[in-house]
């Protein structure tokens, strides 16, 4: 007994999602590029052995994270670059302070009451 199914497969209803996936294996075999067919053939498979879908969405995680610690490496070198910027002090981008006034006027807001 599979764990998403909570009662097995009669023999009937087996026999005929058998029948089915072999129908599609021989339209995939036919049209290669049949991607549609060919993901309904590997559903119906799944349905038959439960192993294979936990082997699948396994195997879809480990090369999504796979995936991620890449994008992960390839941000670090910009985000290395933007956060020495930001300690080096450059000034004015103009070389002028270009504000004529303090934008602050008044009293120091953090210490209101």
């Amino acid at each position: 007994m599979s764990v998403g199914n909570p009662s097995p497969m009669a023999g009937w209803q087996r026999a005929n999602v058998l029948a089915a996936a072999q129908y599609l294996r021989d339209l995939v075999a036919r049209a290669p590029g049949d991607t549609k067919a060919q993901a309904v053939y590997q559903g119906l498979l799944e349905v038959l052995e439960p192993a294979r879908r936990t082997i699948r969405q396994q195997r879809e995680l480990s090369e999504a994270a796979r995936s991620s610690v890449q994008l992960q490496e390839k941000r670090g070198g910009a985000e290395r670059r933007a956060s020495e910027r930001r300690r080096a002090n450059l000034g004015p981008p103009s070389g002028v302070e270009r504000r004529s006034t303090e934008r602050r006027s008044g009293r120091d807001r953090r210490n209101r009451a």
